[in-house]
């Protein structure tokens, strides 16, 4: 009998994802829940997604943002990138600071969002891979 393995069929599928950390004028940042019955779900997150094919990470993220919350903003200085492995998946989050510039935004791909205070945003479980994200909001790196 033929055994056949494949290494790659064993290792987790990779995602490089835009995410946006999204200021007001009031300098609170918009989170949002991610649905009951998605991978990861109920549990909050900076919004953003998949990187298309042609498409750079700044339009990934602006594309993203108007498509799950139906606003208009600016994407400006990069924050981090972040390279994570759950046990299902590896992601590549590009981290970007971004400006609400249009629009009110609302939950069209989540169950719900929030405008928070960056003190206030240990208050809510993420991913594990966000935990990186906040530490570098609060470390205050690069220009909102």
């Amino acid at each position: 009998m033929l055994q056949t393995t494949s290494e790659t069929s064993s290792l987790p599928p990779h995602k490089i994802i835009g995410v946006g950390v999204i200021w007001n004028e009031q300098e609170q940042i918009l989170i949002d829940r991610r649905r009951l019955e998605g991978a990861m779900g109920g549990l909050w997150e900076f919004p953003g997604g998949k990187i298309e094919p042609g498409e750079t990470v700044e339009e990934c993220i602006k594309r993203e943002i108007y498509e799950e919350l139906g606003i208009g903003i600016e994407v400006k200085d990069h924050l981090i990138t972040i390279d994570h492995a759950y046990t299902h998946l590896r992601v590549t989050l590009t981290v970007h600071h971004c400006r609400l510039i249009s629009g009110t935004p609302q939950p069209l791909e989540c169950d719900e969002i929030r405008w928070v205070n960056l003190d206030d945003l240990e208050q809510f479980v993420f991913p594990q891979a966000n935990a990186q994200i906040i530490t570098a909001l609060k470390k205050g790196l690069g220009a909102r």
